[in-house]
C-alpha cells in the first residue's frame, strides 16, 4: 500500500446494480470519467465485481464497483449473481441503474426492497434517458445519460447527498489521547510480519495520533522494559499475539489494549465481540469454530489465525474444538453449525461489512468475538485491555 493512498476498508464503497444491459459499466465509465468496465453490446460482458479505489468529488477517497447483471442464467449466471450480491455486504451506497426504455422490473424491485431490507442507501439512475424520460416518483431517482453524459453531475452530488450521513463517524483513537500524550506500540517483527513494512493497523494507529499531537513511540517486545525506564505513557497497544508477554511488562497501573480491539470498536459492535468471548469458556470436544479474515494473505509459519490462536483456545478451553476457517469476501450465510465466531482486526474490510457479519451471527444467535479480545481472554487479561473503554465496563462485572 503506498503511503499515501487510502486504505480500501476506509473508502466509501459505491456499488452498481442491474440487470445485464441496463448499461451499468456505461454509467460507471461516465461518473469516474475512465473507461474502467468493458462496455459492451453482449449480455454479460462484466462477469464478476470490477473495483476501482480512486478519488471522486464531491465525495473524496471511493471504492466504485460494478458488478454482473443480476438476470443472468445458467449454473455460471448463478455464481456470477452470487458475488453480485455479495458486494451488497460491504456496500455504503447502491445505484440501481434501469434501462430507461424498459422501465423498472420485478427484479429491480425486489433488490429495492432487498436496498430497503438492509436499511441502505440508494439511489434509481434511469439510464438511457436519450431515448426516454420515465416520471420521476422521488428524490432517490434520476433520469440519466451515459452516452451523452446528461445529468451525470447531478448523479454524483446525489450520490454525495445520500452516503455523507453514512460515513463511519467512529473515531479509531483519537479520544484516548490528547496533544503530547506519549504512547507506546509495541509491534513484533517476527517469521510472521510482512517484510519491509507495518501492517495496516499499525500504520493508521500512528496517523490517527500524530493528527491530535501525541507521540507514538515503537518498539518490539524486547524492547518494551527499557523504553518504560524511560518514558511513562499514557496507553500501551500491542499487536495481540504478544498480549501474554506485554502484559507481564507493563504495570497494572498503565492502561494496556491491543491494535485488534481499536479496531473492534471503530468497525463494528465492541460490546458484541466482548460478550462473545465468554464463549470460549463453554467450548467442546468437537464445537465447531470458525475464524474468519477480511483479507487474504499468504499463511506463513507460526500464522496467527491457522495456528497461535487454535493453540490458544484448546489451552483455555480444555478441550478440542474443530476449527474452520474463511478468509477475504467469504463468508458463510447459515452459521448455525459453529459455537462460536473468531474475527480477525477487520482493518482491510469496511465497517459496513463487519457490521453485516455482526449481524448476520446475531440474527442467528451465534455468539461472536476477534482476534484481540479472545486472545486477551485466554490470557486472563480481557478486564485490563479494556480498561480505556468504560462503555463495555458493566459487561466484566
Amino acid at each position: 500500500m503506498s503511503l499515501n493512498a487510502t486504505p480500501s476498508g476506509e473508502r466509501i464503497q459505491i456499488a452498481f446494480f442491474g440487470k445485464r444491459n441496463a448499461g451499468k459499466s456505461s454509467v460507471v465509465n461516465a461518473v469516474t470519467n475512465q473507461k474502467l468496465s468493458v462496455v459492451s453490446d453482449v449480455k454479460g460482458t462484466t462477469t464478476d465485481p470490477v473495483y476501482k479505489a480512486m478519488e471522486l468529488l464531491p465525495l473524496g477517497a471511493v471504492m466504485i464497483v460494478d458488478t454482473a447483471g443480476l438476470d443472468d442464467s445458467g449454473e455460471l449466471g448463478k455464481l456470477r449473481v452470487e458475488k453480485s450480491l455479495q458486494v451488497l455486504e460491504k456496500t455504503d451506497i447502491a445505484i440501481l441503474v434501469i434501462d430507461a426504455v424498459q422501465g423498472k422490473s420485478e427484479l429491480d424491485e425486489n433488490l429495492i426492497s432487498e436496498f430497503q431490507k438492509r436499511k441502505l442507501p440508494y439511489i434509481i439512475a434511469y439510464n438511457k434517458s436519450d431515448l426516454n424520460k420515465p416520471e420521476i416518483k422521488s428524490t432517490s431517482e434520476i433520469c440519466i445519460s451515459a452516452k451523452t453524459g446528461e445529468n451525470i453531475h447531478e448523479l454524483k452530488e446525489l450520490i454525495a447527498k445520500q452516503v455523507c450521513p453514512q460515513t463511519n463517524a467512529k473515531p479509531l483513537i483519537s479520544d484516548l489521547m490528547q496533544k503530547n500524550d506519549m504512547i507506546i506500540l509495541v509491534i513484533p517483527i517476527d517469521e510472521s510480519a510482512p517484510k519491509g513494512r507495518l501492517i495496516l493497523p499499525q500504520q493508521q494507529i500512528i496517523r490517527a495520533s500524530l493528527e491530535v499531537g501525541a507521540v507514538p513511540v515503537c518498539c518490539q517486545v524486547e524492547e518494551l522494559s527499557e523504553v518504560l525506564k524511560n518514558i511513562s505513557p499514557r496507553m500501551v497497544i500491542t499487536d495481540s499475539q504478544a498480549f501474554g508477554k506485554v502484559s507481564k511488562i507493563v504495570p497494572e497501573d498503565i492502561p494496556l489494549t491491543s491494535f485488534s480491539i481499536l479496531f473492534a470498536r471503530y468497525k463494528g459492535d465492541l460490546e458484541l465481540v466482548v460478550r462473545g468471548a465468554s464463549a470460549l469458556d463453554t467450548l467442546k470436544d468437537g464445537d465447531k469454530v470458525l475464524i474468519s479474515e477480511g483479507c487474504t494473505h499468504h499463511r506463513q509459519c507460526n500464522d496467527i489465525g491457522t495456528v497461535k490462536l487454535p493453540k490458544w483456545i484448546i489451552q483455555h478451553a480444555g478441550c478440542q474444538p474443530e476449527f474452520s476457517w474463511t478468509s477475504g469476501t467469504e463468508f458463510p450465510k447459515n452459521l448455525q453449525d459453529y459455537a462460536l465466531i473468531v474475527h480477525c482486526g477487520a482493518c482491510m474490510l469496511p465497517p459496513k461489512a463487519v457490521q453485516f457479519r455482526q449481524s448476520t451471527a446475531t440474527e442467528q444467535g451465534i455468539p461472536m468475538t476477534n482476534y484481540g479480545t479472545a486472545i486477551a481472554h485466554c490470557h486472563g487479561i480481557l478486564k485490563r485491555s479494556l480498561s480505556l473503554f468504560p462503555e463495555v465496563q458493566a459487561i466484566l462485572k
